[in-house]
């Protein structure tokens, strides 16, 4: 498994069997000349998981890649060929096994209406919650873990960290904090002992 993180939410996963994008939004750069991909996936409606002015370029540079997206997503794509998946679904994209888990976004604040949220969890080992602190099934091999949003307190997501136990944790959806350094030394220092906490350099594939 090769992850290639664009900044924020975004992140390119390749199984080595298919090259899935997730979540290109507003706060990401550089996934817009990628090629060859198998699909696009949208955990949910929000800009900075979704920036429709960059969609069109991209799709037409990937024209066999799959645009898959939530529910809330679908109301909002009038011009793009698209599939909607939900949670408790599951779908494969070019040998690749995905399970949509999640349901609804995480709570922003009591005024502002919840969204839908797919996480997609990949062969049963890599875990892109969106934004939310899904639970996995069983155990996994790779957790995108959301380091800073509005929703996110950190002790919340040290605690997601700790339920999951990945056996490497990535951080991402890190946009909104001046030093999101500082999350991370506490992700290593109240990580679960047998989790490594893995930051990815930008626009570079690493092996996780």
């Amino acid at each position: 498994m090769q992850i290639t993180h664009f900044g924020h939410a975004c992140v390119l996963v390749d199984t080595g069997a298919a090259r899935l994008l997730i979540d290109p939004g507003t706060f990401s750069s550089g996934f817009e000349k990628l090629g060859g991909l198998d699909a696009i996936l949208v955990t949910h409606q929000h800009f900075d998981h979704l920036d429709e002015d960059r969609l069109a370029p991209l799709l037409a540079a990937n024209p066999e890649a799959r645009l898959i997206v939530d529910v809330g997503t679908a109301t909002t794509l009038y011009d793009y060929t698209h599939e909607v998946v939900a949670p408790g679904e599951s779908f494969s994209v070019a040998g690749a096994s995905i399970d949509v888990l999640g349901g609804d976004h995480a709570t922003i604040h009591p005024d502002i209406p919840i969204v839908p949220n797919n996480g997609y969890l990949i062969d049963g080992t890599t875990l892109h919650p969106g934004d939310s602190f899904t639970p996995p099934p069983g155990e996994l091999d790779v957790l995108l873990l959301p380091t800073g949003a509005p929703w996110l307190k950190l002790s919340d997501a040290v605690d997601y960290l700790r339920a999951v136990e990945p056996r490497t944790a990535v951080p991402i959806h890190e946009a909104v904090l001046s030093r999101p350094a500082m999350h991370y030394g506490v992700f290593e220092t109240l990580g679960p002992a047998g989790t490594t906490v893995q930051v990815l350099e930008r626009e570079v594939a690493t092996k996780v």
